[in-house]
């Protein structure tokens, strides 16, 4: 029996339930991020004396928070980007201190801190967020 007679004998439902599983390894999520889409509303805070803020006494240390990135850069002022990559929307972005600038693993993308790409892997803009701090407290908003 040949490959095409075949699959008319098991009809269509049985050739999806054999097909399902393959269609799920060709998603985009991938050991190294997941495709999300980009927060809206953005707009809390950080204690600059709490635990969670500890990497950001630092300059070049960052914390994730909300599908954000804060960081301290090498001149000691406080930068916010999105997690959600522009090039393809992975939540892989992160601070690269000795570079200081915004990147994403997954692809390579780079971002200046005013959140223009740096590299030919997009040409898309890193959403950047404002950043206003009152004392010890840290607020990022749009």
């Amino acid at each position: 029996m040949e490959r095409k007679e075949f699959l008319k004998s098991i009809g269509a439902g049985a050739a999806f339930a054999v097909m399902f599983p393959c269609l799920g390894g060709c998603s985009k999520d991938s050991d190294n991020g997941t495709i999300v889409t980009e927060p809206t509303g953005v707009d809390f805070t950080i204690d600059l004396n709490s635990e969670e803020a500890s990497k950001l006494a630092n300059p070049g240390g960052f914390v994730l928070k909300n599908l954000v990135v804060v960081a301290k850069n090498a001149a000691g002022i406080f930068v916010a980007a999105s997690q959600i990559c522009s090039h393809e929307g992975y939540d892989q972005v992160r601070f690269q201190a000795d570079q200081d600038l915004f990147y994403c693993d997954v692809h390579g993308s780079k971002f200046s801190q005013n959140g223009t790409p740096t590299n030919q892997v997009t040409q898309n803009n890193l959403k950047i967020y404002s950043i206003e701090q009152t004392g010890d407290i840290l607020r990022v908003f749009e």
